[in-house]
């Protein structure tokens, strides 16, 4: 028996899908999403479903087939037709004894760039000889914001369209699936004959490292993982990087002009290779440090993403930090640091002790500040108005230390191929994350939910200890870095 994700693997990489069906034990990852409440038993109420049949794990293929005759609804009812099992969302029995279809999609603005699955659910109701009329599919209302009680009516969105990249309804729903509907019996086959044989060499393509990077590339790959800090593979956005290798070119410095796109980051990395290791604009980062002004707040958050926004004031996907770590740097170089971790809903009291700890005047600083934190302090500004003119004044004064790097002017080889926090200071022997019992960002989240969910076990108090270093070491981080700027610019 097979599911649609292990059809998606196989379409992505055979390898991939041997692999995957061997493994002995898969440890399913947590999700970068918070979901507390059930969006089917959300969605259902928004339908108004009072009576229906609700499948669950393991149920037969015949138990969903009995249920036609006997209820109007079906939820999660699992289906097989030549062994590729699915999960139907919603199905609802029509007067003249044809089925409508109601896809759920935990989004906002669902597009068909995942016509695999929806195809492929209708291919097996067909296959069971189920009628498919109308499709519909079900998603979260962007424009919803959480007053008082959850409003199912209005967090949901029923559609018959797909929608563009500008969030507007495009091709619809049914024409989109049915144009996309193919015989799958020779894709299963080929699955099938897949498995009796030794997993397929490794080929490297853009689906290795797409948006989410294959789980088994350092294993495909293991020469990668020894690879030299300045190997021509670490060039960033390069679509010939392995063409460039295969044709002998391994460093930086040997890359085929003709065959790179040109960006500043590639250049700088080219230039760093050919320079030693470092290369660095000084005018660049000088005019950049010029715009710094003392004292110098570092500003990190960390937060928490929700599906289905749990506090008022929030819509779905909205974000709630929950800790920020703040380094105040003076001129004379001495710091002073403040850490604020809530475990409810303390967003008030977290943007009271922010705007208490910030100095009155100089620059705020954060890494990737125009894509996180100045976004938390404008989404304060929208669910708290009375704080607006305060936090205002703080993104006015914020700088975002990300970008002379993503804008070229810098580079070491040692932060190989990455412009993340973590890795420049690893590149340039700072203080590193190695010692802390967190490590990255999302383990922080992890960590904290077992707080948040107040889950039995656990040692409370270790938990907080640990988030709170990790956090304070992101926002002393950034000094590092900060000063390490200031030593290639020539000052002090």
């Amino acid at each position: 028996m097979y599911h649609i994700s292990d059809l998606k693997k196989y379409m992505r990489c055979p390898r991939l899908f041997v692999l995957d069906q061997r493994e002995e034990q898969q440890e399913r990852p947590q999700s970068f999403l918070r979901l507390d409440q059930t969006v089917t038993d959300l969605a259902a109420q928004k339908l108004g479903i009072r009576d229906a049949f609700t499948g669950s794990v393991g149920d037969p293929k015949e138990k969903a087939l009995s249920a036609l005759a006997d209820y109007e609804w079906l939820i999660k009812a699992r289906f097989e037709y030549d062994r590729l099992r699915v999960k139907v969302p919603f199905l609802h029995r029509l007067p003249d004894g044809s089925y409508e279809l109601y896809f759920l999609m935990l989004g906002l603005f669902p597009m068909d760039n995942d016509m695999l699955f929806y195809s492929s659910m209708v291919w097996v109701l067909e296959g069971n000889g189920l009628r498919i009329s109308k499709m519909h599919i079900m998603h979260l209302n962007a424009s919803y914001v959480r007053n008082g009680e959850l409003d199912v009516d209005q967090l949901f969105v029923v559609s018959d369209y797909f929608y563009n990249g500008r969030h507007h309804p495009s091709k619809p729903v049914e024409e989109a699936v049915r144009e996309s509907i193919r015989d799958l019996h020779g894709p299963l086959r080929m699955m099938d004959a897949a498995l009796l044989k030794e997993a397929p060499a490794p080929v490297h393509t853009g689906r290795c490292t797409g948006r989410i990077v294959c789980p088994y590339y350092g294993s495909c790959f293991v020469s990668e993982a020894g690879m030299p800090f300045n190997s021509i593979l670490t060039l960033t956005a390069s679509g010939q990087r392995y063409a460039m290798k295969q044709a002998g070119k391994e460093y930086l410095r040997d890359a085929d002009f003709n065959a790179i796109e040109g960006t500043r980051q590639q250049y700088a990395q080219i230039m760093a290779d050919h320079n030693g290791g470092v290369f660095a604009d000084r005018c660049a980062i000088q005019a950049w440090l010029d715009d710094v002004r003392y004292p110098i707040a570092f500003l990190d958050f960390e937060w928490e993403r929700y599906a289905i926004p749990p506090f008022d004031g929030l819509r779905p996907f909205d974000v709630v930090p929950f800790e920020y770590s703040l380094h105040v740097l003076e001129e004379d170089g001495s710091i002073r640091h403040s850490v604020f971790l809530s475990v409810q809903d303390d967003r008030q009291d977290m943007i009271r002790s922010l705007l208490k700890e910030m100095p009155p005047a100089g620059s705020l600083i954060a890494y990737n500040a125009e894509g996180a934190e100045k976004i938390r302090l404008q989404e304060w500004m929208d669910q708290f108005p009375q704080y607006r003119s305060d936090l205002e004044k703080l993104t006015a004064r914020m700088k975002d230390l990300q970008q002379p790097f993503m804008s070229g002017a810098v580079y070491d080889t040692k932060m190989a191929g990455s412009w993340t926090l973590k890795s420049i200071l690893a590149a340039i022997g700072g203080q590193g994350y190695k010692d802390l019992d967190i490590h990255e960002g999302m383990s922080a989240v992890y960590a904290w939910r077992h707080l948040d969910r107040e889950e039995e076990n656990v040692d409370r108090q270790q938990i907080i200890d640990d988030l709170k270093a990790y956090c304070s070491m992101d926002s002393y981080a950034m000094i590092s870095v900060f000063q390490w700027l200031q030593q290639l610019a020539g000052q002090k």
